[in-house]
């Protein structure tokens, strides 16, 4: 639904509602469940490219997190049916990569966007590269031919992917970005200062010590648990792939007019 201008905090927080980017969300709780205790069972893939040892390992640990951060339901006797994303969790999460990108706006810093989920979150990532591009940041360039997971890594519109087949790839693998940082390192490129992305392009990033943003659904733990370790600097709670990707529109220029940049159109 269209805003003519920045939403409101509250007005944000009713559309996040109304399209089910949050509130009653469409991932229902047996996969959320399912994939929380993958997680604490140590499937790698429930991961993200983070390292989280022995120290999740209780599937209600991990749900406590989510529900503290994320917004789920918190009773564990609750397995099936609906489940919840808090928007105004949502909308604090916004607020502090808001002071983020403000950080990396006033420093002129290398910023680095990736997404591993394109059919929903492309171009919310697009807009926040350019009005970074606008406010004085590099945005990092991936150096060429990469490869990761059988697949193409490249940029288009300035945003980090994985392409198959001539196809924009949804994935949560780490591999990509850490093909993109093994790359950098071995040009002498220096690394970016903050990553903004998603599932496993995140968590590398965030493992291998640079700050990183993450935009994170509530069946995807990992990311929740690295901000509470202080892997991730920020992780954003929200459905991140609704039924049409311009319900983020407003969403994102809440960012970015947080942040004090100009949205991009």
């Amino acid at each position: 639904m269209p805003f003519a201008t920045t939403p409101s905090r509250q007005s944000l927080t009713e559309h996040l509602v109304r399209t089910r980017i949050a509130g009653d969300v469409a991932t229902p709780r047996e996969n959320n469940r399912s994939h929380y205790r993958k997680l604490s069972e140590g499937d790698r893939y429930f991961w993200f490219g983070l390292e989280l040892g022995d120290r999740w390992t209780d599937e209600e640990d991990v749900l406590a997190v989510m529900a503290e951060r994320c917004g789920v339901v918190a009773d564990p006797a609750h397995r099936s049916g609906q489940d919840t994303i808090d928007p105004e969790l949502t909308v604090d999460a916004l607020d502090r990569a808001a002071t983020r990108l403000c950080k990396a706006a006033d420093g002129g810093q290398r910023v680095l966007l990736a997404t591993g989920h394109p059919g929903g979150l492309l171009d919310v990532h697009r807009r926040t590269a350019a009005a970074l591009r606008a406010a004085g940041c590099e945005i990092v360039r991936i150096p060429g031919g990469l490869s990761a997971d059988e697949g193409g890594v490249f940029q288009f519109c300035d945003v980090a992917m994985l392409e198959r087949g001539a196809t924009l790839w949804h994935t949560h693998s780490p591999a990509p970005m850490a093909a993109i940082l093994d790359a950098l390192e071995e040009r002498g490129e220096p690394l970016p200062d903050l990553v903004v992305a998603d599932h496993g392009w995140a968590g590398c990033a965030g493992e291998r010590g640079i700050d990183a943003i993450g935009y994170a659904d509530c069946n995807d733990p990992a990311l929740f648990i690295g901000e509470a370790e202080g892997t991730v600097s920020v992780t954003i709670p929200l459905d991140d792939h609704v039924v049409d990707p311009r319900y983020y529109d407003p969403m994102t220029a809440y960012l970015l007019d947080a942040a004090g940049l100009n949205p991009q159109p």
